[in-house]
């Protein structure tokens, strides 16, 4: 198939294929059934990026003029036919209450974020986790098949609700190596650091309380806090981190009941905050007497200069929940975290854990124990910390050579992002589109923000899913996409 594609045109590639297989589809060109060119033989024929048109293909499927059959290819869609794919809310009459259920919650904006990560292109640079070739499956798997070997039928059934004891034991070890005095009745072990932070928000929060979060922030942690229906409060960060000043300000505006912050390698900026702002964070929740939930979700990944003690270590009163995960470090397929939380509230987490999913899988937790408890984890997360040290070097570099000295950046110590500035007025938005037709991905700006404090001129790029010589070319692309924008 060849299209009329205007390469010098504003309009985005993806868009001219996408309006030009519409008219066809639409003018009867194109009949019902008809099935169209895989997107690898038409990338190909047009000499395009094959993403371009999955993405062109996407809007059309979207707007129910194409469909996918499994194993088959992708056909036009009878007119006035629905496709067929299983039923919306939109679709069907359901009863009264769905609807009033439905208004109640705020309907989430377009996931570009996750559709950014999954695109099948090599060079992208949208994910939120490590490599996954660096994964030690073949290690844990040995582990998976000691513990069965070992422990036999009791690594199958129900466990703790609090979570298995030796693993509880094992983080109140590390943690209190770090700094942090933990016992071992003080940690829940939850399904990944996501259900702690939803454990936490549910049992403190009701539907129309305000959380306060810094900007940008951990998208997961929005997408629940909407689906709460929580108010949220923003501050916004600088180089040490949150702005203690502008969180005073609210605290003495609004009835905050959560603070909600990622103090070491934030996501999505890759800031820590600085040790004298810990402690007035922790003097200003003391004076206000608001709760601090602590999500340290990569702390370990620290590539240089020392280790800032965790909030909850500096927290003598209990105002700090601390939220971790071996996920992130180990394979995010794992979901285990945990939660270090002291006083009354610990039991009531408990008892809202077992009334969740009634304990997280006891045959992963008995495998993360082992697995830590012979060093195979503190190996693999020095070996990361080496890779992925060079990788986001190899990223600093690439954008000091390769994006206009207008594109702005602050190095970061750890973690696993680079979060970019674009000149004012430039949006991430639009650029998106034209990264992924030269080739490049990334997470948008607009998906670490809460609805009333959007801010579009930035991005986050994961420098810890390529190799050095692909984070090379991956920012050359992009750099090849802003010029088009500007």
């Amino acid at each position: 198939m060849r299209l009329p594609l205007d390469r010098h045109s504003d309009i985005p590639l993806y868009r001219q294929i996408e309006g030009f297989l519409r008219q066809g589809i639409l003018s009867g060109s194109f009949a019902p059934e008809t099935r169209l060119p895989a997107t690898r033989t038409l990338a190909r024929d047009l000499g395009l990026n094959r993403l371009t048109v999955e993405t062109a293909y996407a809007e059309l499927q979207a707007d129910g003029l194409i469909y996918t059959r499994s194993g088959s290819g992708t056909y036009v869609l009878p007119r006035f036919q629905p496709a067929p794919v299983a039923h919306t809310s939109s679709d069907l009459a359901w009863p009264r209450w769905h609807h009033a259920e439905m208004r109640s919650v705020s309907a989430p904006t377009p996931d570009e974020l996750l559709a950014a990560a999954r695109q099948p292109h090599p060079l992208s640079l949208a994910n939120g986790t490590g490599d996954p070739h660096l994964f030690p499956v073949k290690d844990f798997h040995k582990i998976m098949q000691t513990v069965i070997r070992r422990d036999g039928i009791a690594a199958l059934e129900y466990g703790d609700p609090r979570g298995y004891a030796p693993l509880r034991r094992t983080i109140a070890h590390v943690l209190t190596s770090q700094g942090m005095a933990v016992h071992p009745d003080q940690i829940l072990i939850t399904s990944g650091s996501q259900q702690g932070l939803a454990l936490v928000s549910q049992l403190l929060l009701k539907p129309g309380d305000e959380v306060l979060v810094e900007t940008p922030t951990y998208a997961g942690a929005l997408d629940l806090f909407r689906a709460l229906n929580l108010s949220i409060v923003s501050v916004p960060l600088d180089a040490q981190g949150l702005q203690i000043e502008r969180l005073e300000q609210r605290l003495q505006q609004r009835l905050i009941k959560l603070i909600y912050t990622m103090p070491t390698f934030q996501n999505p900026t890759g800031s820590c905050l600085s040790t004298p702002r810990r402690r007035q964070l922790l003097a200003l929740a003391d004076r206000y007497n608001v709760p601090i939930l602590e999500d340290d979700f990569v702390g370990d990944l620290r590539y240089e200069g020392r280790a800032q003690p965790a909030l909850k270590a500096l927290d003598p009163g209990g105002h700090v929940i601390y939220a971790s995960t071996f996920s992130k470090m180990l394979m995010p397929g794992l979901r285990v975290g945990f939660l270090v939380a002291t006083g009354p509230i610990y039991d009531r987490l408990v008892n809202f854990k077992r009334a969740s999913d009634l304990a997280t899988s006891n045959l992963i937790q008995r495998a993360v124990e082992a697995y830590v408890t012979i060093g195979r984890y503190q190996a693999h997360l020095r070996r990361s910390c080496q890779i992925y040290r060079q990788r986001r070097d190899a990223m600093l570099t690439s954008i000091k050579r390769q994006l206009p000295a207008s594109v702005q950046f602050n190095p970061p110590h750890g973690g696993l992002f680079v979060w970019l500035r674009l000149p004012a007025g430039l949006s991430s938005s639009e650029l998106l589109p034209l990264a992924c037709e030269a080739g490049v991905a990334f997470a948008p700006g607009r998906d670490f923000f809460p609805a009333d404090s959007v801010e579009d001129n930035g991005l986050r790029l994961n420098f810890a899913t390529q190799q050095p010589a692909d984070i090379e070319e991956a920012i050359k692309r992009l750099g090849i996409a802003l010029r088009r924008l500007r």
